[in-house]
């Protein structure tokens, strides 16, 4: 009797062991096709030159094709919907910068995001560091964001900052300054950064500013002036601007940073994966030099150091873009 239930238990637990091999089989390899970095912005800014430059490590890297998809408009909320209702598979990923936590927040206070930024995506890894920088054209008698400030008290005329859309980090700081500093300007919406560059060069806009990358040209031909950084600490290619929490405006200060994103359910070991390969790509010292020609910082990180930053600014926005009724 003995015997014959040893050999039952044995026979089930075989069965049960080759009955869970289709549900093993069932789950490929990843990644087992091409992947999607969808950035949510025109092709041949900022963020989408870093995506490429980090997209080709990854290709070589993973052994599959690395696709590049520019998906604009509504300050990154088409291409990042995109994103959310995607496969959960690691196939679609999301190349995102800080424009991320202004413009969603923004557009959750008014009621009108189609995603939530905490609840349908899953962070991945810090992919680089970019500051943003604030600027004046050179018809500007001001040096610094303090002296702006007293140049726009003093102004009779009126006065325009450009941002790169309703929502934007430029139209949240602008009027962040407004309100902290008592100063009047006309918001003037832009479809990216290079119309609203030439306008402020052009003087018919006085004020705005980008990511250092996209603005850095223009400053060292001396088309436009820096007022000051949004970063905590000053910009290494400009040490001589000074941050806004220097000049007193330390509710203007926010990171820049561009970051990976993949819908919310998608697998830890798959994450973890791709955190691997950027890092690695983070860390090639022919991507870190090409970076910093730009102003940028490779960083590769956890996906824990990237919900940290994520959810720290979007702790400091979500309140600013309430009381001001940016979208409202």
């Amino acid at each position: 009797m003995f015997f014959s239930r040893r050999r039952f238990v044995v026979g089930a637990a075989a069965i049960g062991a080759l009955s869970s091999l289709p549900a093993a089989r069932a789950q490929p390899a990843f990644p087992n096709q091409p992947l999607r970095i969808i950035v949510p912005f025109a092709a041949g800014g900022t963020t989408d030159m870093l995506a490429r430059q980090f997209g080709q490590r990854m290709q070589e890297a993973l052994g599959q094709p690395v696709v590049i998809e520019n998906i604009g408009g509504a300050g990154g909320s088409i291409g990042a919907e995109r994103v959310a209702r995607s496969p959960a598979d690691g196939h679609t990923l999301l190349f995102h910068n800080l424009t991320f936590s202004a413009t969603t927040s923004a557009l959750q206070a008014a009621g009108r995001s189609p995603h939530d930024i905490e609840k349908d995506f899953a962070a991945v890894s810090l992919a680089a560091n970019v500051p943003m920088v604030i600027m004046a054209g050179t018809v500007v008698p001001a040096k610094d964001l303090r002296e702006f400030v007293a140049y726009a008290k003093a102004s009779s005329a009126p006065l325009f900052y450009g941002s790169t859309g309703p929502g934007s980090v430029m139209h949240l700081v602008s009027e962040v300054l407004k309100r902290d500093a008592g100063i009047r300007m006309e918001h003037v919406p832009f479809r990216g950064a290079a119309p609203l560059m030439q306008e402020m060069i052009a003087g018919r806009v006085q004020f705005g500013g980008d990511q250092l990358s996209t603005s850095l040209e223009f400053i060292r031909a001396g088309s436009v002036k820096p007022l000051a950084t949004l970063a905590a600490d000053r910009m290494q290619v400009f040490p001589d601007v000074p941050t806004v929490s220097e000049l007193g405006f330390p509710n203007m200060e926010l990171r820049g940073w561009n970051g990976f994103f993949a819908p919310k359910a998608t697998p830890a070991a798959v994450i973890q994966r791709l955190q691997s390969v950027i890092q690695a790509a983070a860390a090639d010292p022919e991507l870190k030099r090409r970076l910093s020609e730009v102003g940028a910082e490779a960083v590769g990180s956890s996906a824990a150091d990237l919900d940290k930053v994520v959810s720290e600014q979007v702790g400091k926005v979500r309140p600013l873009v309430a009381e001001l009724k940016l979208l409202t």
